[in-house]
């Protein structure tokens, strides 16, 4: 398909905006807009691993799973780690019965870890309440962790066929060209909302949020919009007027604040590497990595001698990670070490050999580190990066919850 997509018009006035699950109070024909929408869906809709088709119905786990995962990272990198979740924890209960540890190693590479803790309390939650089955109203899900306005609305609309409000970013981009919504996001959800009132349908609900969503990624893409291409270019106030790539309007970003830090790469001869896990609650929760010190806004004093109880001579990395999280950017400074197989492992630390560094919950912040000291340590091992890509960003972003 081609680029993105410049969006519908309305010629009605928008009506007040319901709650995310209730319909309409009146049975309406669908909106014109909705009509050339499904169509493009029916003839152009993507292909994913967790959407339903002819011959398999919509399962609530399947699409609560991939909306999960799909928060701030791209579909190209969703669909590999989905299919690996399917495979480890085929139903709800499966993932609930698991091992904490075991699903973050699944997730590592991933990013926004607290939606990994999220994933499994919740799937624990719905085991315990629900008997291992979704609840298909908006207050029950809304209680269940990890999942907000969006997450509940997509899982009402697409896995159970209810009218819902669905509106992620891509609708966000959809709407705010469709009208020429004026002000800023993120000012401009409620007039957002009211506008998607109109023209969400009460039947094929899930369809139609799916299309919006297909739009986005496929035509009315944040850069170059395909308005030739797109289904809603007869209806689309930002096409008719040649500027859908200004919308949608959004206040200047503030810069992120940088933090400052050191790791410490410790490898024995025996090839075992020095790892500890983070506490379980907190960025990075329950995460592995390599030691290293508190992360400020000023530099700290070489932290080593302080994390150890032995002596070892350090090299320092010529060049220090970067890293992108939500609310800041870290910058570590890598100091490297090799050390005689005889030395144990500090409490509250273990050795790993390298060649089982795929099994631990190793975050791409650390997965950055531990490249970075193995190379300047001369060592020649593939570790397991999973450089997944969000949609946002080149660098990779981890979220701070």
């Amino acid at each position: 398909m081609g680029k993105a997509l410049c969006l519908a018009v309305m010629t009605t006035k928008p009506q007040r905006s319901l709650p995310p699950s209730a319909p309409k109070t009146t049975a309406l024909p669908p909106h014109p807009i909705a009509v050339r929408l499904l169509a493009f869906y029916d003839a152009h809709q993507r292909a994913l691993p967790w959407r339903a088709t002819d011959d398999r119905p919509a399962n609530p786990y399947h699409v609560w799973l991939s909306e999960i995962m799909l928060q701030q990272t791209t579909v190209a990198a969703v669909k590999p780690y989905y299919e690996k979740f399917l495979l480890l924890f085929p139903t709800v209960g499966a993932l609930a019965q698991a091992d904490p540890q075991e699903v973050m190693r699944a997730w590592a590479g991933l990013g926004y870890y607290s939606r990994a803790r999220n994933l499994h309390a919740c799937a624990q939650q719905v085991v315990r309440a629900y008997q291992g089955q979704f609840p298909d109203h908006y207050e029950g899900l809304k209680a269940l962790p990890g999942i907000g306005d969006y997450t509940a609305a997509a899982i009402l609309s697409i896995a159970f066929g209810k009218r819902a409000l669905v509106i992620d970013g891509n609708v966000e981009r959809v709407v705010t060209r469709l009208y020429r919504v004026e002000t800023e996001l993120p000012r401009a959800k409620g007039e957002i909302r009211a506008h998607l009132d109109v023209i969400t349908p009460e039947k094929r609900c899930g369809d139609f949020a799916q299309s919006m969503m297909d739009l986005g990624a496929t035509l009315c893409t944040p850069r170059k919009p395909a308005c030739s291409l797109c289904p809603l270019h007869q209806d689309c106030l930002s096409a008719h007027q040649a500027d859908a790539e200004t919308f949608p309007r959004k206040a200047p970003k503030k810069e992120r604040p940088r933090r400052l830090g050191q790791a410490i790469v410790v490898l024995r001869d025996d090839g075992s590497l020095l790892m500890r896990t983070r506490p379980p609650k907190g960025l990075l929760g329950g995460m592995s990595e390599v030691p290293n010190s508190d992360w400020t806004p000023e530099p700290a004093a070489f932290v080593a001698q302080d994390l150890l109880p032995f002596k070892a001579t350090w090299q320092r990395c010529p060049d220090p990670v970067r890293h992108v999280f939500t609310h800041f950017e870290l910058h570590l400074e890598i100091y490297v070490a090799k050390i005689p197989a005889r030395h144990k492992a500090p409490d509250g630390m273990r050795f790993v050999a390298l060649e089982a560094l795929a099994e631990e919950a190793l975050p791409s912040v650390m997965q950055k580190v531990v490249n970075a000291g193995l190379v300047a340590l001369g060592v020649r091992v593939q570790t397991p990066i999973k450089d997944t890509k969000t949609k946002s960003a080149s660098i990779k972003k981890s979220a701070g919850q």
